[in-house]
């Protein structure tokens, strides 16, 4: 990870990464496979007690902040007639709980992070100065998923390689192309929520080479059906989270994490339309997502 990546490519829209490739003509082309209406939702629930990796990572906490009861209470007593009661929650999260997608400045080489800032001067204590969520494109393009998984599923630890993923396109039917959003469907997915403790213990998930190969592409993001996208451990044990720093830091592609991707690959929806918009919380590491995949 001694590389130093030539952002130049990036120009004006620098905070944006790979974000570049998502042109008009990228956005009318995936529009055009829609042909059915169908709307298939590969996101999973946030909610208390959902997989977190600790220490980095917190729980997801709601609370009742204002019940009907209260809020009718002060209403009477403020002349109000119709007995109008409203229910409004408080939350306490961090951003990389459930299905999100990872902001450019989550990682660093060093002190070292996309476009060559400086983290000592980006990361400050009310978040991100140039490099959080609210720079995180809409993303409407073409969505292509890498079905590395198979009837049973992938181990924790294996690792998904270059081969793995021309396999998996070939049998998609599908080549990359700038712009794409690739998933990669590892079998781990299924054991979000049914076996929580499981899915904690370490995952299946691509290695650099696979990312490199994936990016050369341009790829403007890599999501899957784990925690971290990559592979952990990682096979050489003294490397932790390469693949964020190669994809975050070095190309600005963006990772998209705990997708939910069983009934897709079911479905054989290899090539697809993708949608997904990302909450502006300015100066955020990473953006709770819904994303969406229109047959």
């Amino acid at each position: 990870m001694e590389c130093c990546h030539c952002h130049s490519q990036w120009d004006f829209r620098k905070e944006h990464g790979a974000g570049i490739h998502l042109t008009p003509q990228k956005t009318l082309a995936a529009l055009s496979l829609v042909r059915e209406g169908g709307i298939h939702d590969i996101s999973h629930d946030i909610y208390y007690g959902a997989p977190m990796m600790r220490p980095n990572q917190t729980p997801f906490l709601m609370s009742m902040f204002a019940s009907w009861r209260d809020t009718i209470s002060r209403r009477r007593k403020a002349g109000v007639r119709n007995e109008v009661g409203t229910n409004l929650e408080r939350v306490e999260m961090t951003m990389h709980v459930g299905t999100h997608v990872d902001a450019l400045g989550h990682a660093s080489v060093g002190a070292r992070m996309f476009g060559g800032r400086d983290a000592e001067e980006e990361v400050t204590s009310w978040g991100l100065e140039t490099l959080g969520a609210e720079h995180i494109p809409p993303m409407v393009t073409r969505g292509i998923l890498f079905d590395v998984g198979g009837a049973n599923g992938l181990a924790a630890g294996e690792v998904v390689s270059v081969d793995d993923l021309e396999r998996a396109a070939a049998r998609g039917g599908f080549t990359v192309e700038p712009g794409d959003v690739a998933m990669i469907r590892t079998g781990w997915g299924r054991h979000f929520e049914t076996d929580n403790a499981r899915y904690l213990e370490g995952e299946p998930g691509i290695d650099v080479a696979a990312a490199e190969w994936l990016i050369a592409r341009g790829v403007v993001a890599i999501g899957a059906d784990n925690m971290a996208v990559e592979v952990m451990p990682n096979p050489d044990l003294g490397l932790l989270l390469p693949v964020h720093q190669l994809a975050l830091v070095e190309h600005g592609v963006y990772l998209i994490e705990n997708l939910a991707l069983e009934k897709v690959a079911q479905a054989g929806l290899f090539v697809s339309c993708f949608a997904m918009l990302a909450p502006r919380f300015r100066g955020a590491t990473a953006a709770p997502v819904r994303p969406v995949l229109l047959r």
